[in-house]
């Protein structure tokens, strides 16, 4: 047998062992691009070792996320290196146009570029550095270095702050003041640990986890955690985690997709640090001459960095379906249907699907329709919208259909709709 593999198979009962530390290690929130096609009960098989790689004791896939669940690292710093490529056609600048209005008067910083609910979807395209710095659950900072400018999001005790030194401007909000908060480690958004943890999150009998030999990165032997669905219906190839042999942090994550060609997401870290970063690193003083915008709802359930995470009490918004559904019903009319990597979300938008050439005006539709594939079925006609991802079918009639699934499985989750 080889040095990292593994022969063991997980029973009923080493599943229900291992729920409690899977729920520990998914407590973080992670772009949406991943929510939705993580994994909960365990499926293995045998692995591989790579040779050249540092030569490790051998691992179970069970042991490994049970490192994963323990481990506690709660000083450090590093650079993070961050790639995102949806496949998504170049639009000049107007999808960065769309989010900005998207997020503009509904967040709580009243459309500031300081406010971190807009700045921190620049990470769902291209490729981003970040320094990232943590010490306890009351001190984190992140950085995103784009050209000559630098955004900050930093939470130092009660106070968490946004700066934006491009346009000099400032987000203020005030961390939630409760001890379940406290308790929680407060961990920047898109970070290697936070997407593993994720993609750990909810597992069921249609995902294949596995030790597939080990790695280097940022100079840290590591294991790598392989994850795949065991379906052929999903739009993602398999997910890829580097984990630190000795902590347990994941230190790399990347997600393929089906179809082969570059990662969707490859998220790890450059550098890392385990010492405790200087207390003046969390410091933060308005620069001068700098706009300063307070959230308005500064006494609320959840600051930013709160906010971007979730645990089994506070941070989920899923709502069960009744026993013996196969869809569970979520907020404002949404509906999953199926499970695990197959889910579709859908929810009726009430009004017309995407307007056509013929009948939109001018050349709009018709710049809609060269995005989308017009598709025919059961349920009328209407349009599929593709990324390397996630996909979404819009009806002619107003009902939508998204998921990380084919095209032709959405076609189908419409006609059996």
């Amino acid at each position: 047998m080889a040095p990292y593999e593994s022969d063991d198979s997980t029973s009923a009962g080493e599943v229900d062992d291992l729920g409690t530390g899977r729920r520990k290690a998914a407590r973080y929130v992670v772009p949406v691009a991943v929510v939705g096609v993580a994994a909960a009960t365990i499926g293995l098989v045998p692995a591989l070792a790579d040779s050249g790689d540092p030569n490790l004791p051998k691992i179970s896939a069970e042991q490994l996320i049970e490192k994963i669940a323990k481990s506690d690292v709660q000083q450090m710093s590093g650079t993070v290196k961050i790639t995102t490529d949806l496949g998504l056609p170049d639009l000049g600048g107007l999808e960065n146009s769309l989010v900005s209005g998207a997020t503009k008067g509904s967040g709580s910083g009243d459309g500031t570029s300081a406010d971190p609910t807009a700045k921190l979807t620049e990470l769902a395209s291209g490729t981003h550095t970040l320094r990232v710095a943590a010490d306890g659950p009351d001190r984190q900072k992140l950085s995103l270095l784009e050209n000559a400018a630098e955004y900050s999001l930093i939470h130092n005790g009660k106070d968490v702050w946004g700066y934006d030194s491009q346009s000099n401007e400032v987000y203020h909000s005030t961390a939630p003041d409760s001890a379940s908060a406290k308790k929680r480690h407060e961990e920047p958004p898109a970070t290697p640990d936070q997407l593993a943890k994720d993609a750990l999150k909810a597992a069921d009998d249609t995902t294949s986890i596995t030790v597939q030999g080990t790695a280097q990165v940022a100079g840290r032997d590591a294991y790598r955690l392989v994850i795949k669905p065991k379906d052929a219906g999903s739009t993602v190839g398999q997910i890829t985690v580097a984990v630190d042999a000795k902590t347990g942090l994941p230190l790399k994550f990347t997600l393929t997709p089906a179809s082969g060609g570059a990662a969707v997401i490859d998220a790890g870290f450059t550098r890392i640090s385990f010492s405790k970063p200087a207390a003046s690193t969390f410091d933060f003083k308005v620069p001068k001459g700098a706009k300063v915008t307070e959230d308005k709802q500064s006494d609320h359930k959840s600051a930013p960095l709160e906010g971007l995470k979730g645990d089994d009490k506070t941070g989920g918004t899923e709502k069960k379906g009744k026993p013996g559904e196969d869809h569970a019903k979520g907020p404002d009319g949404l509906n999953v249907l199926g499970k695990g990597w197959d889910s579709i979300a859908t929810f009726d938008t009430g009004g017309k699907g995407v307007p056509s050439g013929s009948g939109a005006g001018g050349d709009f539709g018709g710049f809609l329709d060269s995005l989308g594939d017009k598709v025919t079925g059961k349920f009328g006609s209407g349009t599929i919208f593709k990324t390397r991802l996630i996909n979404a079918l819009i009806t002619d009639n107003g009902k939508v259909y998204v998921g990380a699934v084919t095209k032709d499985a959405l076609v189908k989750a419409a006609n059996a709709g």
